[in-house]
């Protein structure tokens, strides 16, 4: 209950009034208010209870359900998410009879319903204006409603008023509660009370009273603390900022405006004046901030304003019940400037926020980030906040006399969001000729031939053509005259004198870290003091990379656990090294750099601890980045690491596209046992000649280790490994692609129709990617699109464009519940039978591009269903009945990777739900395995049920990986145990349905010992699961969990592949086997990545440490594998070399690789082989230590 300091104690009124809503922007109007009511009507109390605080609060839904029970009119609005409605609307149905006057507006269907004014019943037949009012209220049935419908009747209400009948006057009151709440100042809420009072109140002194018409508003206008009045629609009201250094447009909440709830707005107005910036604070009502757009921000031929900043928190068309992306983006489009989107906290208290690790709660994270991701928006800090009535006061207040409840800012982050709007304001009025551009490479993992290297991309190709259309654009570019040049000065350079892996382009003196480090000490605790001992000589810390003119390539440190991957298992938090700390503070300090541009996929900046979303100035991301502009350069299919990029170092995405597509086909002995296969399915069964060529193709499958296998078996592995789609190099930006290459991508995407070909070949065509840069670096507005790959879909192309992810109250999608069933079934069918429970492994980028099938995967095996509401919004799950499921509920383990479980917090809810209610569910435990297991972990521990059933596991908040791939990488295990010890003590938080993780490593362990076997889907064409380590660090993880927990026992692993068709089931080995034949071993994949060279290598070198990666963690790659590698590229003494002076480091690591894999009884060959493959990482060891070996 809000501002209970007002109001007498219960036993004393005689009357009440409770207002139920979302926030609590109108607490104070109407606190105001009763302190003038109370004067004419003694014994009046007034409550507002805001829902939003509800889920952080449980003492303040409690208030609002003993309020309702002893209210005597009761107003409900603004309750959009089953969250709020569910927990009152049994309390409201049964008070609603007993009550003067029970009134729902602006609010779901349900809560509608419930009006009781007088003579209006909204439960009640419809006839006359009650036929009207039907088709006003909506319906509660899910997603026949929208917000966009409830938005346009708002916008009527003064002419709907006209055409009420005279008769009609309890609708017509109904109405006018809407117009005064909308119009929410303290005169219209004071009138509002007095005109219900008076109109249905059983006292019957009170009856009759007058109260004023509803005063109205500008619906569009501007606001100044500083305007008589406050607000005005001319825009020459507003102060007048001599010789502004840029102009800021402001888009306010006109709800906030009219309240007076203001303090936060004032804030951010006063701190852009402070620095001389012209701001344009302007606001318009129906959640549609269009308008004010319009007519403050434009001029007709474009934008007035050079950086637009919402302080909304919504998105811009629709606000909390709906939202329109088509519209907003082409409205933003015409604007084109950058958009920031900012919000104020309202589902928790300033001090939750702060105190918290994870940041934003699933509501806010979908609310107030990922929805307005969807019109282009970017940079999303919190800026603003309530207090808690018995919590700390934090350093936002302004005046220590604040009242609790009014909105106050947040200074640090009011300071953040500021010069963040200005340097990006600035950047777009600077002179191309003048700017100072960072660029960053990446170089991860150390030691290892990676540096200058991206996933999917060949970078100083792409570098150079980038940089070369800067310098004709204007930008001052001292540009060598070739890529290779280019990668020589960055790479080589000083570098051997250094001992560093690139040219030192500056060295940082611990003196100037202690000067300009204001978070040192926690460097020091972690690292020692400055300089610190990595990437340092011991008295500076080398700056690696190289300028031109006025752009700096520049090499990203290293995260600093790589040389000792242990220590994350036992550190909560972890710090960056002081290299790290000093190379971003050195580009904004030193060189003086007007953006950045972080090149290619991906950086560790972004997953540096601090708060999952919401971040604060404590957070690692967002004191490093600063108010830097952060462009990003990343590939199109990969929208949930891009989204972290976004959310946590407020960066702004460039897509670019993966590498061309083709088939595998088929290459030497695979081809001849082809050959001989056709032959023999073309022969007669009666032809003597069948026989001898059954015993060619045995021996020729022999050759090709497909052995001991049927005929027909062979035809489909041949088949599979011609079939199968594997990227053909890497991609270049600023390089058009060839005919052949457009064709391959137009018959792997799967457009069927004329029309759609056309399309996907034009936008295929479009060179737009190094434009898009330049759009970006001169601040202008970068359109959204959907993150994905081509196969699903064409609308990532063109690219060059601000990735977001699908919207999630929207996932999974009835589509994706039907593949995620009949995907479950495909498994089930495969592993022939019902295992009583599983582990699979969900990623947030699979589930994004799928719309959630992997999802729907995991209910479909619960036995369960996702539930939305009347809006078509997800918000929960229910159980299917056994009855219809026809199986037993299978117990289900569930892994989210750390993105997953950032990006997708409602369905983490969801998902924890299911487990809950199918463990609570009074079923036969033989057939509801969840039941039969949570009972049996209760029996064994005590523990109560909500926390048997827990099956959800990730990281800590902040935290990413079980540190399983950099075990591996850096071969830091002695005993493949101690991979299962990194996997459980990073991944074993639960999270249950409050959202809020739990350490749990005992659950963890007991819910594992149950696994009967593991799965992951394979989603992305351009990846298998050898081509990066994060599958083993995840399925292998936990698969080496299982085997541990079973005591040594080994369980399948499947892999689940829809990458293209209607996918296939194989077992791990499977897998591991096509994807050696179709990608590594495979002279047009092998030949196609060493066209570009060091980083073609560097990738060949990655599927040989990932192969190893699977063999730690489950055992389940073929020997042949190793043999087969080691004779392509490591004993072919031709071979060996021309990887040796492509790449020396990574060519040497993977004949070490080939070397572990023997030490560590993975493989086992002859003494001859091993012998030889000694010999040559001896060489390759030589080489790369720059000896002259014969």
């Amino acid at each position: 209950m809000l501002d209970n300091h007002l109001h007498r104690a219960w036993n004393e009124i005689s009357y009440r009034i409770s207002i139920i809503t979302l926030d609590s922007h109108n607490a104070r109007p109407c606190e105001r208010a009763l302190s003038n009511l109370v004067l004419d009507f003694k014994g009046l109390e007034v409550s507002i209870f805001a829902a939003a605080e509800w889920g952080e609060n449980p003492s303040a839904l409690a208030e609002a359900k003993a309020a309702i029970e002893k209210s005597d009119i009761i107003i409900v609005n603004l309750l959009f998410l089953e969250d709020h409605i569910k927990p009152i609307l049994p309390l409201l149905k049964g008070r609603r009879d007993d009550c003067d006057a029970m009134i729902g507006v602006v609010c779901d269907a349900e809560l509608v319903k419930l009006t009781r004014m007088g003579s209006l019943d909204m439960k009640a037949p419809e006839s006359g204006a009650l036929a009207l009012l039907k088709k006003l209220r909506g319906s509660s049935k899910p997603s026949s409603e929208t917000g966009e419908k409830k938005m346009r009747m708002l916008r009527r209400l003064p002419k709907i008023l006209k055409y009420i009948p005279g008769k009609a006057q309890d609708l017509r009151a109904w109405f006018l509660v809407m117009q005064y709440w909308l119009g929410g100042t303290d005169d219209n809420i004071e009138a509002m009370l007095r005109f219900l009072i008076s109109r249905y109140s059983h006292v019957d002194s009170w009856q009759g009273v007058s109260a004023e018409p509803p005063r109205e508003y500008p619906n569009v206008g501007v606001y100044h603390p500083s305007l008589k009045g406050r607000i005005s629609e001319d825009l020459g009201d507003l102060p007048e900022v001599k010789n502004p250094i840029a102009t800021i447009g402001l888009l306010l909440m006109r709800s906030y405006v009219l309240s007076g709830d203001t303090a936060h707005y004032d804030k951010v107005i006063r701190g852009f004046e402070e620095r001389n910036i012209r701001i344009i604070p302007a606001f318009a009502g129906g959640l549609d901030g269009r308008p004010a757009i319009e007519k403050y921000f434009s001029d007709g031929a474009g934008s007035s304003i050079d950086t637009l900043v919402s302080l909304t928190g919504f998105s811009l068309v629709g606000g909390p019940a709906y939202n329109d992306t088509k519209a907003a983006v082409e409205t933003l489009s015409k604007l084109n400037v950058p958009y920031i989107s900012a919000h104020p906290l309202e589902f928790q208290t300033l001090y939750q926020w702060e105190n918290s690790s994870t940041g934003l709660g699933p509501i806010e994270t979908t609310m107030l980030v990922a929805l307005p991701e969807l019109d282009g928006a970017t940079s999303p800090p919190v800026f603003a906040g309530r207090q808690g009535d018995e919590e700390p006061r934090v350093d936002a207040l302004i005046a220590r006399d604040v009242k609790t409840k009014a909105m106050v800012p947040y200074n640090e982050r009011v300071d953040a969001l500021i010069a963040r709007a200005v340097k990006t304001a600035e950047l777009r009025r600077s002179e191309v000729f003048e700017r100072k551009i960072a660029i960053v490479l990446f170089g991860f993992p150390p030691n290892a031939g990676a540096v200058g290297t991206a996933a999917y991309l060949e970078v100083f190709e792409s570098l150079f053509n980038t940089l070369t259309a800067m310098k004709d654009a204007g930008y001052q570019i001292e540009l060598p005259k070739s890529s290779a040049e280019l990668r020589e000065e960055v790479l080589a350079g000083n570098a051997q004198i250094y001992g560093q892996e690139a040219n030192v382009e500056s060295q940082v003196s611990a003196d100037w870290i202690v000067k300009n480090t204001p978070w040192l000490p926690e460097l020091e605790e972690q690292w020692g003091s400055a300089p610190g001992r990595i990437q340092s000589d011991g008295s500076s810390v080398f700056i690696l990379g190289k300028t031109f003119g006025n752009v700096f390539v520049g090499v990203q440190p290293t995260f600093g656990y790589e040389g000792d991957p242990m220590r994350l298992l036992f550190e909560k938090g972890f710090a960056p090294t002081h290299a790290f700390s000093a190379f971003y503070q050195w580009l904004k300090l030193s060189f003086n750099a007007n953006a950045v541009l972080h090149f290619g996929m991906h950086g560790a900046l972004e997953f540096m601890p601090g708060k999952q979303t919401g971040l604060n100035g404590k957070d690692w991301p967002d004191r490093l980045i600063g108010d830097l502009p952060n462009i990003y350069l990343y590939a199109c299919n990969n929208p949930s690491e891009a989204s972290l990029a976004k959310r946590r170092s407020n960066a702004t995405i460039i897509t670019h596209l993966t590498p061309p597509l083709t088939s595998g086909g088929l290459y030497k002995g695979l081809l001849e046992l082809k050959d001989s296969l056709v032959r023999w399915r073309e022969m007669d069964s009666s032809n003597n000649l069948r026989k001898e060529l059954e015993l060619l193709i045995n021996e020729q499958a022999e050759a090709v280790d497909l052995g001991d296998q049927k005929i027909e078996e062979l035809w489909v592995k041949l088949l599979e490994t011609e079939d199968a789609l594997i990227p053909e190099g890497l991609h270049v930006v600023g390089r058009s692609l060839t005919n052949e290459q457009v064709e391959n991508y137009l018959n792997a995407s799967g457009s069927v129709t004329p029309e759609s070909r056309d399309r996907l070949a034009k936008n295929l065509r479009l060179n737009s990617e190094i434009p898009s840069i330049i759009n970006a670096l001169d601040a202008k507005y970068i359109p959204p699109v959907p993150g994905g790959d081509l196969v699903r879909s064409s609308e990532i192309v063109p690219t060059g464009r601000n990735i977001h992810a699908f919207d999630p109250f929207r996932m999974p999608t009835a589509f994706a519940c039907k593949q995620g069933s009949e995907q479950a079934q495909m498994l089930l069918d495969k592993y022939e039978g019902i295992p009583r429970s599983l582990a699979l492994v969900l990623w947030g980028s699979d589930n994004i591009k799928s719309d959630g099938t992997q999802i729907a995967q995991a209910l479909a095996l619960i036995g369960a269903k996702p539930r939305f509401d009347s809006f078509g919004r997800l918000c929960g799950a229910d159980l299917i009945e056994l009855s219809q499921l026809g199986r037993p509920r299978i117990d289900v383990v569930m892994t989210l990777s750390g993105i997953f479980r950032d990006l997708l917090p409602l369905q983490t809810r969801m998902l924890a739900e299911a487990s809950f209610k199918a463990a609570s569910a009074n079923e036969d435990p033989n057939m509801n395995y969840i039941r039969a297991n949570a009972l049996d972990y209760m029996k064994n521990t005590g523990a109560d049920l909500e926390t048997a059933s827990l099956r959800i596991f990730s990281n800590a908040e902040g935290a990413y990986g079980s540190n399983v791939n950099q075990l591996v990488d850096s071969s830091s295990f002695d005993d493949e145990d101690e991979l299962a010890d990194a996997y459980e003590a990073r991944k074993s938080f639960a999270y249950g349905m409050s959202g809020k993780p739990q350490k749990n490593q005992k659950l963890l362990q007991a819910a594992l010992s149950k696994v009967e076997m593991a799965y992951q889907n394979l989603e992305s064409v351009e990846l298998g699961v050898t081509s990066v380590d994060h599958y083993f660090d995840t399925l292998g993880g936990i698969s080496r969990a299982v085997k541990r927990a079973r005591g040594g026992e080994d369980i399948e692993v499947f892999i689940s592949d829809h990458t293209k068709g209607s996918g296939k089931i194989r077992t791990l080995s499977d897998q591991v086997s096509l994807e050696t034949r179709s990608r590594s071993l495979n002279p047009k994949f092998y030949e196609a990545l060493l066209e570009h060279g060091a980083e073609g290598v560097r990738q060949l070198e990655a599927h040989v440490t990932n192969t190893l990666g699977w063999s730690a963690t489950t055992g389940k790659v073929e020997p042949w594998v190793y043999q087969r590698i080691s004779e392509t590229f490591v004993l072919d003494e031709e071979m060996r070399n021309r990887l040796a002076d492509l790449n020396p480091t990574a060519s040497s690591r993977m004949a070490n690789r080939l070397l572990e894999a023997n030490e560590r009884s993975y493989w086992s060959p002859d003494a001859e082989t091993i012998e030889a493959l000694q010999s040559a990482a001896d060489s390759l060891e030589d080489r790369m230590e720059g000896i002259a070996a014969e």
